[in-house]
């Protein structure tokens, strides 16, 4: 192997289309760009959701739903799974901070007790917001319910 034979693997290399060099060389006339329009001339743009003129799609669709500013979302929990919680990561209450620090919430998250299930033992539910019917079933097992 010496220097003067050396030679690219085949295939590395490509030829450049050279366009608009006369008829004879395939790209002629046109140079590769279609007859007339907006695309075969020189600074041609697209933006994006330009459609040609046509009535772009996201004004075609109707407009649906609305989205409240004013929602509040809850992290929710059943009376259910209060008890396995309970026992599973060992909590001394149910509250945010003891939520949090097991992983169970995020440090923002707004907690709230719905009464599915059943409450067997006696609980301290600490919480921002709790449904009637999970307020009434915590305080006959004999817990306490405060709100944050």
């Amino acid at each position: 192997m010496q220097l003067h034979n050396l030679k690219p693997a085949e295939g590395a290399t490509h030829h450049q289309k050279r366009v608009g060099r006369g008829e004879g060389s395939g790209h002629g006339v046109t140079a590769g760009k279609g007859n007339k329009g907006q695309q075969s001339r020189t600074g041609y743009q697209s933006k994006k959701g330009h459609e040609g003129g046509q009535m772009p799609i996201q004004r075609r669709m109707p407009k649906r739903g609305f989205k409240n500013r004013n929602r509040v979302e809850y992290k929710a929990f059943n009376l259910g799974q209060i008890d396995y919680l309970m026992e599973k990561y060992s909590l001394q209450e149910f509250s945010l901070d003891a939520l949090y620090i097991n992983g169970l919430i995020n440090r923002t998250d707004l907690v709230k007790v719905l009464g599915t299930g059943e409450l067997k033992s006696k609980v301290t539910v600490k919480v921002n917001a709790i449904s009637e019917k999970a307020k009434s079933a915590v305080e006959t097992a004999g817990g306490t319910v405060e709100l944050i």
